[in-house]
């Protein structure tokens, strides 16, 4: 099939194969992006918590230079906690201050994941929408005086090409949709094991209302 086929069967659809190629192009760039950031951070986030399972106590030096490790990571937030002055003091206090930081960082793991999940469920029925336009294309052809009922299956066959563009592109989009979901799982999963190992590890030392202090045994 060259190019000049393509354009034409593009054409049958009154250009939803056009705008399915649209779709499939904006759902690779949703993947590709969403892809690198949940695989590094899923990278950072196994050697933040691998350093942290090493320490038997933690000191604020110590904090301090996890936090440096952690840069950008959704995980940074936690330690953020456990650094801030107004922090408070008690245990329980402190995993819901963590708590609270975790669920503030959630949204940006799946950032423009809607888009995917759009994608899954208008790219088939827009394939049904060009085919149902290239099938009253076809069957229009017997509508014309001297063309033969034969005729109609080429058309039907073009038609039918929009369906399955459709449901390529949905298949594409629920395979990367499923995978990117789970690496998402699993940063916050990675965050709430570092949350309790921090915890495990801390001895506050200070008195309420003053600066974290977190001293090694």
């Amino acid at each position: 099939m060259d190019f000049q086929a393509i354009i034409d069967i593009a054409n049958y659809s009154d250009g939803v194969l056009y705008a399915l190629a649209f779709l499939q192009v904006l759902a690779l760039a949703v993947i590709l992006d969403r892809s690198w950031y949940l695989r590094r951070t899923i990278m950072g986030g196994a050697r933040l918590v691998a350093d942290v399972a090493g320490y038997a106590r933690l000191s604020g030096g110590d904090l301090a230079a996890l936090r440096r490790r952690a840069a950008r990571l959704p995980e940074a937030v936690v330690i953020d906690v456990l650094l801030d002055g107004d922090a408070p003091v008690g245990r329980a206090d402190l995993e819901g201050r963590m708590d609270e930081a975790i669920m503030l960082a959630a949204p940006r793991l799946d950032r423009r994941l809607w888009i995917l999940d759009t994608i899954i469920t208008l790219a088939p029925l827009l394939g049904l929408f060009g085919t149902i336009v290239g099938m009253f294309r076809a069957f229009s052809v017997l509508a014309t005086p001297g063309n033969a009922p034969t005729a109609v299956t080429g058309g039907v066959a073009n038609a039918l090409i929009t369906t399955a563009a459709g449901i390529f592109v949905a298949m594409v989009g629920l395979l990367a949709y499923n995978g990117l979901s789970n690496a998402a799982r699993l940063v916050m999963h990675q965050m709430e094991t570092l949350r309790t190992l921090l915890l495990n590890r801390v001895m506050i030392t200070r008195p309420h209302g003053d600066r974290a202090a977190v001293a090694a045994e």
